[in-house]
């Protein structure tokens, strides 16, 4: 085993996340997975920054959803991780956008991920009952509260990268919201952050 993101991967899932980096690479000038700026440090950038997150899971998840999927991250990282951790789970991908929606079920073809992509807008599907929700780079929290709540169980566990802006969007999302927030440096960003949300409900 090796540390990777403060997680124990095996062989088989460094050879994974090493393949599915270069399957990242291969599409990126097709469709533009990731900024043509941020190619040359795919590794720390994109998949440890998802890596990081799987250590923050509650044990036993059975179903994890990740939103606006992208290029894969995290979802794609996650489902990799999960066939050695979690190999019970289930991992649902959404992407509206169908160029990233089939790049995302190429990538869980070949690397044999259980897994799969649902290609349209997350307020129009019905609630999913997840354990674990993640969102990268998508939108401020008090966007994603609400299609959180949609889709996630009462004892679930959100999973939201953040910047420096994240005291901000909380300070906002209280207006609105209740919820109980756990908040840690990320490993790969000085200014990043970690944000584990769990019982969330409207105010009153």
């Amino acid at each position: 085993m090796t540390e990777l993101g403060g997680v124990d991967v095996s062989r088989e899932t460094m050879a994974d996340l090493q393949a599915f980096a270069v399957l990242v690479l291969k599409w990126t000038p097709k469709i533009n997975l990731i900024s043509a700026n941020s190619e040359s440090v795919i590794w720390d950038r994109h998949i440890v920054d998802s890596v990081q997150i799987y250590r923050h899971t509650p044990v036993g998840f059975r179903i994890w959803l990740d939103i606006g999927s992208g290029g894969g991250f995290p979802g794609i990282v996650a489902a990799i991780l999960g066939k050695t951790h979690h190999p019970d789970a289930r991992f649902i991908l959404i992407e509206s956008d169908q160029r990233k929606a089939t790049f995302l079920r190429t990538a869980i073809r070949e690397l044999n991920l259980t897994a799969s992509v649902l290609a349209d807008r997350i307020e129009d599907l019905p609630p999913t009952g997840a354990d674990v929700v993640s969102a990268r780079a998508l939108g401020t929290v008090s966007m994603l509260l609400p299609l959180i709540a949609h889709h996630m169980r009462l004892e679930g566990t959100a999973i939201l990268h953040k910047g420096k802006l994240v005291s901000s969007e909380i300070a906002d999302a209280r207006k609105n919201w209740r919820f109980d927030l756990e908040e840690v440096p990320s490993l790969t960003d000085p200014d990043g952050r970690l944000l584990m949300i769990q019982r969330i409900h409207r105010a009153t």
